[in-house]
């Protein structure tokens, strides 16, 4: 199979910090978090209000997160992805995911400009399943 770019990284990621993630399992950010668990990821929590999410420690922002991270997939209103890349920037992901309905032209360009590859208005759990024929 010839993948993409965006398609490799996505199969060959380890660990995927989840900006937003919430505590209520009737969320969106909580059942995609779930699935890329189940499926072999590494799921690094950001949330300011919570200590564990999923079994994992929540890191209160992007900024506290000290391990590798290979995919930072961002759950928040389209307004704030451009700090949180700012601050994703120095972690070195290979790619910026923001979920289905978030855009932001400044999250792309900070991104790009870093040489990291940009997602947005996708489901990363949606491409996940088409890639693996799920």
């Amino acid at each position: 199979m010839d993948l993409k770019p965006l398609e490799r990284i996505l199969l060959d990621a380890k660990s995927i910090a989840v900006v937003g993630l919430s505590r209520d399992p009737s969320k969106d950010s909580q059942s995609v978090a779930a699935y890329l668990q189940e499926h072999g990821y590494k799921i690094i929590p950001v949330n300011p209000s919570s200590d564990e999410i999923l079994g994992e420690k929540v890191f209160h922002s992007v900024s506290e997160i000290k391990e590798p991270v290979d995919i930072v997939d961002i759950f928040r209103p389209s307004e704030e992805c451009g700090q949180i890349v700012k601050e994703a920037v120095k972690l070195r992901p290979k790619m910026v995911w923001l979920q289905l309905g978030i855009e932001s032209g400044e999250a792309k360009k900070i991104a790009e400009r870093s040489g990291i590859v940009f997602v947005q208005n996708k489901c990363i759990r949606t491409e996940h399943r088409r890639l693996a024929g799920l």
